[in-house]
């Protein structure tokens, strides 16, 4: 009878109508279920992500509205990037709870904290203390952690022998998440630049509110195509960054309308909803691979053998004394010897699952937290300030827009050319990824020498080499710490690691670069015979407000690449070895008990009792 019904709901006949009905609405439910679809989720959550990236944009509001000074704003700036790189609370919270927790988390800070900023300045609500602002601009930045660890540090895992891929793309969308955002907020409020903080107030929080259960750890299932479903994507986010990269040249020469900037919006749209297409190709294509195993079930290869014995090795084997089935006060005992304390100075072979405790005091830690601090942090101090080297160097207001666009273009192509570059030399000829992370620290030095000793229109090179290194450091930093730390307690360390940006930000921005430029600033003041008044904003002019200061940045960035040069040396051998063996392993056994069409033996039973019911 069961049998019956299944024919009668796949086949013509008079029910052919209601089974058509049905296998649409299964087909639907296994698209929205599908990892693919979860990686377009993915997709749009980390687009949406970036707010912290597009502080220039909304600050002038903020300065004027509530009278703040600049060195008021730059505390600000302080807040928003402490907020927006510390993640460790959404870490730990991830390693115990599902990805929808934090992102539930995310989407109510992000609201609180961008909406608060709104009402403040659209005088809603009387003028908060800086300590509230500050407090505010933190809390929506540092949702951004929660969003971001929920959604890349579940897609790494479910595809962990794509990491590189993965991290690439979905670290890509968020350096073009400014662009997205810059021509959504066109679109729907023209002109008014106090309301695009509202829309980064809610317009994040909606998606990551929409797709709360999508995002989800799932069993890895190896596809023979994967990596090729990764390109597809890659080369539709590459047409998204080239459309904008055109967009932004022809906005910044022409005056658009409103129902151009309408229009623009809607094309990027498409783009960006454009890998759904895929996600339900690739979906269809095992929906029909099931309906071929269904229908001939001789096809299905089903696998129920024992594994292999394997012999533990002495370091790893339990006393004799102490049987298989011990309890009580001895299987306690040797509880105590596997103390987490206990272990902090006993990690086990890199790429296996080490503690937080172990990985954090652990020296390829310590070297990659040193290379991260030097190079992304004087990094992100010359993107940071670009603004004022353009305007201490002559350039138009014109020009110094379009250099935040090719940084933000350029970021995006050094993500995800770093990603899958590392990739491919990784699989194929066994090149470590600190050693490219080396290589990539040296280039950026070339970016800051031209800012040290400018010539013309070398800015403009500059944007370009800062924009991309900037942008290939991140994938390459979280893919060492998945690879030699593991996976188990990977949101905690992925948080870990970004904290080296406000760090080398810190130091190399706030206490360098920004009492260089005072110091450069007063000095023309006194040679002009000028005094500065309380309040009152200075600045610099010449080559000479940010010369010593790109030394130093190029000296620590060079010192921060012989550091990931000494990890390349230390994890040479690991990473001649087979690192992503174990995954496979994983895979394999899993399909153990699948068909050739990846179709669970329970999956067949439920399909052969009408489980399409």
């Amino acid at each position: 009878m069961a049998g019956a019904d299944f024919r009668s709901s796949d086949g013509g006949g008079g029910g052919g109508g209601g089974g058509g009905w049905r296998e649409m609405k299964r087909f639907g439910l296994q698209v929205l279920l599908g990892r693919w679809f979860m990686v377009f989720a993915s997709f749009l959550i980390m687009a949406m992500s970036g707010a912290t990236y597009m502080f220039s944009l909304y600050s002038t509001d903020i300065k004027k509205s509530l009278g703040y000074d600049q060195s008021t704003l730059n505390l600000l700036s302080f807040f928003k990037d402490v907020g927006g790189n510390v993640g460790l609370l959404p870490g730990v919270i991830n390693e115990v709870s599902p990805p929808w927790v934090i992102l539930s988390a995310g989407v109510v800070m992000n609201f609180f904290g961008y909406f608060m900023i709104w009402l403040a300045i659209t005088g809603k609500i009387a003028k908060p203390k800086v300590w509230q602002m500050c407090l505010y601009i933190c809390v929506g930045a540092n949702s951004q952690t929660f969003a971001t660890t929920g959604a890349l540090v579940t897609c790494v895992k479910n595809f962990p022998e794509s990491r590189g891929s993965v991290l690439g793309l979905l670290k890509g969308f968020v350096g073009l998440s400014g662009a997205i955002m810059t021509q959504v907020y066109h679109a729907f409020y023209g002109n008014d630049s106090k309301a695009f903080i509202l829309l980064i107030a809610w317009l994040p929080a909606a998606v990551s509110f929409i797709f709360l259960r999508t995002i989800r750890i799932m069993k890895i299932v190896r596809q023979a195509n994967e990596i090729k479903v990764f390109y597809q994507l890659l080369y539709i986010s590459l047409g998204l960054a080239g459309f904008l990269m055109i967009l932004i040249i022809i906005q910044n020469k022409f005056r658009f309308t409103r129902i151009e900037y309408i229009g623009g919006a809607i094309v990027v749209l498409i783009l960006l909803f454009l890998p759904v297409a895929v996600a339900i190709k690739e979906e269809y294509d095992i929906w029909k691979s099931k309906k071929v195993v269904f229908s001939d079930p001789s096809q299905v290869k089903i696998v129920t053998e024992n594994p292999p014995e394997v012999e533990l090795p002495l370091s790893t084997q339990p006393p004799e004394s102490l049987p298989s089935n011990a309890s009580g006060p001895a299987a306690t005992s040797a509880e105590k010897q596997t103390s987490c304390f206990e272990n902090i100075f006993k990690p086990p072979e890199r790429g296996e699952d080490y503690t937080i405790l172990q990985a954090l005091f652990s020296l390829d830690m310590l070297v990659l937290f040193i290379a991260a601090t030097c190079g992304i942090g004087g990094t992100l101090t010359a993107v940071d300030n670009l603004g004022q080297i353009g305007h201490s160097l002559g350039y138009p207001s014109r020009s110094i827009t379009t250099f935040v666009s090719l940084v933000s273009i350029w970021n995006y192509l050094g993500r995800v050319v770093s990603g899958f570059a590392s990739e491919i030399l990784l699989k194929k000829y066994k090149i470590p990824r600190p050693l490219l992370l080396s290589i990539v620290l040296l280039f950026t030095c070339a970016g800051h020498i031209l800012i040290a000793f400018p010539s013309s229109n070398s800015l403009y090179f500059a944007s370009v080499i800062l924009g991309f290194c900037f942008g290939a450091q991140w994938p390459l930093m979280y893919a060492i710490i998945s690879e030699i730390f593991g996976l188990k307690y990977y949101s905690t360390l992925y948080n870990f690691g970004a904290v080296a940006s406000p760090v080398g930000s810190y130091i190399l921005n706030v206490v360098i670069a920004g009492d260089l430029y005072d110091k450069e600033a007063l000095k023309q003041m006194k040679a002009l015979g000028l005094t500065r008044k309380d309040g009152e904003d200075l600045t610099c002019n010449g080559v000479q407000c940010y010369r010593m200061s790109s030394i130093i940045i190029t000296a620590a960035t060079l010192f921060g690449s012989f550091a990931s040069f000494i990890l390349t040396l230390r994890t040479r051998k690991f990473y001649k070895g087979d690192i992503y063996k174990k995954f496979r392993d994983e895979a394999e056994g899993a399909e153990n008990v699948t068909g050739s069409s990846g179709i669970t033996t329970e999956e067949r039973k439920c399909e052969a009792r009408g489980g399409h019911r």
